[in-house]
């Protein structure tokens, strides 16, 4: 099957590339949060005198609602629509950003940030799925990854907020979570706008509603084969979850659930979410100093996956994920043999964590998303999806839940060599199991499960 180019640089092209910016709002939310809960717990731990365990438990508790918000998006977003998916997961935000701001009780604010994490589960696992459905072919890799690229520069505002705000009095961790509403607010007004996802359409039976949007992000050439193309793909889903166990899905399924748990049990949110303890207690770092550590990290991490989406479209996926996979793997080990040599210099230890926290921006940061949403055939999509961020989020919050706790029984840097050997066998896997989908229509990609040639 040819694969219809869009022309760059047109009517329809500009308003796909919008309206895909609009929906990466959501990742936003994700990364804003990821950044003040960093500054945050070194004063919550104060407030409400949180030991090690405790620590863990409000930061792992984000991620269980994270897989609960993911487990009903790809039900909700199937059923009801994508738009509507994503606009209830702003509204929810919200109320989590200001319920966690007034906080008086550890209980009210672990209840927070439940809520916060299944906004954030959901707006994951939609926005990248409705960005997917929307995009031309050759350009799906870069626009999905707009919602990444919105993630990293929500965590490099969370950085800088948190670091502006820590001059203040320690009960500025209020102002933190309140700052939270506002991206969850700007998703919401997006939402208004933005058309509903043609495959969507098509899959509901509103053809002419499918087919106003498709002449808005395509050619007018594409408009009738691409109609064709989608319907004959729905006609041939069963969309149950049953169907994911037919031998044609479970291979998709299968590496999609890997890369969702291999892009967190490398370990990269040990540095995005406790990095302010980790500067502090591993690498002789005071606390303004760790702040200020953390805004680097959050620098280098939007630099690189600027570079991941310039990228994708052009080397494809295979090359950079297993491209980050070794790279962090080398930058841990470098990490963990300072720490045990060089413990103290603080900015010396800093490079190889930039190392790490590059390599995982260009590659795993940006690809695995990629991945995940182009694996599978629409009808289906939306509750594959939810399975694989489903894993992701278990898999983040055993990460998150056992990170302190690690390095108490086993030091910093024997944790960190730990995520060492993970990276090495993550190579290993990418190299043998995945195949490349650049250039790909979504309808071709699951055409090549059916008949071996994936």
């Amino acid at each position: 099957m040819k694969v219809r180019i869009m022309q760059p640089g047109g009517k329809s092209y500009f308003f796909v590339t919008l309206v895909a910016a609009c929906t990466a709002i959501a990742g936003l939310l994700f990364g804003y949060d990821v950044a003040v809960i960093n500054g945050a717990l070194v004063y919550l731990r104060a407030d409400f005198h949180l030991g090690p365990v405790t620590t863990e438990f409000l930061t792992a508790i984000l991620f269980v609602g994270c897989a609960f918000g993911s487990i009903v998006a790809g039900w909700a977003s199937d059923r009801f629509g994508r738009r509507a998916a994503l606009f209830c997961a702003g509204l929810v935000f919200c109320v989590a950003a200001f319920t966690a701001s007034s906080s008086t009780q550890i209980a009210q604010l672990m209840t927070a940030r439940f809520l916060a994490g299944m906004a954030i589960g959901a707006t994951l696992l939609v926005a990248p799925l409705y960005i997917s459905e929307i995009a031309p072919a050759h350009k799906r890799g870069m626009l999905v990854t707009l919602n990444q690229l919105l993630i990293v520069i929500g965590t490099l505002a969370g950085f800088i907020v948190s670091y502006e705000l820590a001059k203040f009095a320690p009960g500025s961790w209020r102002l933190m979570f309140f700052l939270g509403g506002t991206p969850a607010i700007a998703l919401c007004l997006a939402m208004l706008w933005i058309p509903e996802s043609p495959r969507w359409l098509l899959q509901k039976g509103k053809l002419e509603q499918a087919t106003a949007v498709l002449r808005k992000v395509s050619a007018e050439a594409d408009v009738q084969a691409t109609i064709d193309e989608i319907t004959m793909a729905i006609r041939e889903e069963s969309g149950t979850y049953r169907e994911l166990l037919s031998k044609a899905l479970r291979k998709p399924l299968v590496l999609a659930v890997m890369l969702a748990i291999i892009q967190q049990v490398t370990g990269v949110n040990t540095v995005l979410y406790y990095g302010s303890i980790i500067f502090a207690e591993h690498t002789g770092a005071s606390a303004s100093e760790a702040f200020g550590m953390n805004v680097v990290v959050g620098a280098v991490n939007l630099l690189f996956t600027v570079f991941g989406l310039l990228l994708i479209d052009k080397l494809g996926r295979r090359p950079l994920l297993l491209l980050a996979t070794g790279g962090m793997a080398v930058s841990l080990v470098a990490f963990a043999v300072l720490l045990n040599t060089m413990a103290g210099h603080s900015t010396l230890l800093l490079l190889p964590v930039l190392g790490y926290v590059a390599c995982f921006a260009f590659g795993l940061g940006t690809g695995v998303w990629v991945c995940m949403a182009e694996l599978f055939p629409n009808r289906i999509r939306g509750r594959a999806l939810s399975i694989s961020n489903m894993a992701l989020w278990i898999s983040v919050t055993v990460l998150t839940a056992t990170f302190l706790s690690l390095t108490k029984m086993f030091s910093a840097a024997g944790v960190f060599m730990g995520y060492a050997v993970i990276c090495v066998l993550s190579f290993i896997y990418i190299y043998l199991k995945l195949p490349e989908t650049k250039n790909r229509t979504l309808e071709e990609i699951e055409a090549s499960w059916s008949n071996g040639k994936a």
